[in-house]
């Protein structure tokens, strides 16, 4: 079904426009809304990697948030800003410019329907900046609308215990965390014994990176033609598990943060670009009859 890792009840669109018209306070209820992609994770894993653990901790997180913290997840985003791993086949990138559009116009659908809270839960490290920038837009449009873009393994986790100080500074893509998180959320879509360790070479300055990560532009093909970067030899199916229990566990904190939190309000006209507004459809409310 179209929920994959989502509870169906916390599915929005699962939902008929009248029960969406109808919720209690959709101005505190929490949007979720999961931003992967489809690029290349090396040999040993699918290509499918940033959208399944976007959605895989996003739903674990719902399955667990009580059920008085209202909070719906959108279906995923599959297709990211990808660029860096078009060396590889079956990456599958948007421009920036497209992915930018497509948030936005998402986000404008998303207060269109009533809802003043969106959460961009974001799985791949190549599009933070343009998830920034969608928010940014939205805020200037609606000076009501709280827009969260944040990554969804940033939250404390089981993570950085189990990785080596290398695997801490130096990996970035298909390494440990990832590759255990896949065997917690997909299994049957690695293959360990393809696994293997690589990492990029010390960045030489100091002062412009202290712990030896590239502070350049980088593209995978430019550390060699595993399309890892880092070690996921070690990782493990048991570790995965404990990192996506304390990762759901913290997110059930944050959404329920999220639906609690007050933040400004900014009454002044939008000051982004126009936008599509008019007449919404609400359910009429009958009075019964005496």
């Amino acid at each position: 079904m179209l929920h994959g890792y989502i509870p169906p009840n916390r599915f929005l669109p699962y939902l008929s426009w009248t029960d969406i018209n109808a919720l209690p306070d959709r101005e505190q209820t929490v949007v979720v809304l999961p931003c992967g992609a489809i690029e290349q994770h090396g040999p040993h894993l699918p290509c499918s990697v940033d959208s399944v653990i976007a959605s895989g901790v996003i739903g674990k997180a719902l399955e667990r948030l009580p059920s008085e913290v209202p909070a719906f997840a959108m279906p995923p985003i599959t297709y990211g800003k990808s660029e860096e791993h078009l060396h590889f086949p079956g990456t599958v990138t948007l421009t920036g410019t497209t992915l930018l559009s497509t948030v936005v116009e998402i986000g404008e659908s998303v207060y269109r329907s009533g809802f003043r809270k969106l959460l961009l839960a974001n799985g791949h490290g190549g599009q933070p900046q343009v998830l920034e920038m969608a928010a940014r837009e939205l805020r200037l449009r609606h000076g009501d609308f709280i827009v969260v873009p944040f990554g969804v393994t940033r939250l404390p986790s089981a993570a950085s215990r189990q990785v080596s100080d290398q695997e801490k500074k130096q990996s970035m893509h298909a390494g440990h965390s990832e590759t255990a998180l896949m065997l917690a959320l997909a299994p049957e879509t690695v293959h360990m014994e393809r696994a293997v360790a690589n990492f990029p070479p010390v960045f030489p300055s100091k002062m412009l990176s202290s712990d030896g990560r590239p502070a350049c532009a980088w593209v995978a093909r430019d550390f060699g033609p595993s399309g890892i970067i880092g070690d996921p030899t070690t990782a493990t199916r048991e570790q995965g598990l404990e990192i996506l229990d304390t990762l759901a566990n913290s997110w059930v904190q944050a959404l329920t943060e999220l639906h609690k939190l007050e933040w400004v309000q900014r009454p002044q006209a939008t000051w982004g670009r126009g936008n599509e507004t008019g007449y919404i459809q609400a359910s009429e409310r009958h009075v019964p009859a005496v």
